[in-house]
């Protein structure tokens, strides 16, 4: 088949333990799963049917990068989460066989443009110019479920220059990983290279140029990003 011009390359995350990389399809990500943040957001977290959002897979950012900060924000902001990787896909998934979905797990970074989602969520208009832009999901290597199982609990953590600023428990998830992979089942074809973005705890708050942002996951892994100057000859 030919083309019109160069095909990009399909975005991949290095699977850990192997010479393997697992080749991303889709980035779905879930709005205030954390009681906390979604305080903290200025919303009472209720019990009702989970929100997604998207990034493109191309926004994908391998642990250990610098990335620029962000075109057209003043606000750019950390969201440390439990990523999961789909390793077999389908619809209408049963609760019971949930898990038997999951390929691995991540530590990964949902960069946001808060400026931009606010004013976009204050409008009634969709979030994608504050959530998917490029460089937007910085992700650890993927720990397959063979090797470390389903983390059901564990600190979820993030320090920006050594200072701790989300600190909290994977069991504070009001929608843990099995519910969020079947009501995603029931609104799109799951596939194999599929990443869910979990949702993030409170704590969240602006970087600048030259932070270092370390997340943690208890018994995921670890991931570590730097932030570097908006690119050069672009638009403040």
């Amino acid at each position: 088949m030919k083309y019109a011009f160069p095909v990009s390359s399909v975005p991949t995350v290095p699977i850990a333990g192997t010479d393997l990389n697992y080749p991303v399809r889709r980035i779905y990500c879930v709005g205030r799963n954390y009681a906390e943040h979604a305080r903290e957001m200025g919303f009472e977290p209720e019990r009702e049917p989970p929100f997604f959002f998207t990034k493109p897979a191309d926004a994908i950012v391998a642990d250990g990068a610098t990335i620029a900060y962000a075109l057209a924000t003043q606000n750019l902001h950390h969201e440390i989460e439990l990523v999961v990787a789909l390793g077999k896909g389908g619809v209408n998934i049963a609760r019971d066989s949930a898990l038997e979905h999951v390929y691995g797990y991540a530590a990964g970074i949902d960069m946001t443009r808060r400026d931009l989602q606010l004013g976009a969520r204050d409008k009634g208009r969709p979030w994608d110019v504050g959530k998917a832009f490029d460089q937007s999901a910085p992700i650890s290597p993927i720990y397959r479920t063979s090797e470390i199982g389903h983390p059901q609990a564990g600190a979820i953590c993030l320090s920006v220059n050594g200072q701790v600023r989300q600190n909290a428990d994977l069991k504070q998830l009001l929608w843990p990983v099995a519910d969020l992979v079947v009501e995603l089942s029931r609104l799109f074809v799951l596939q194999p290279g599929d990443l869910i973005y979990t949702g993030t705890p409170a704590g969240v708050g602006p970087v600048t140029v030259g932070d270092e942002l370390y997340g943690s996951i208890e018994g995921v892994g670890t991931i570590r990003i730097w932030i570097g100057a908006r690119s050069a000859g672009l638009e403040p």
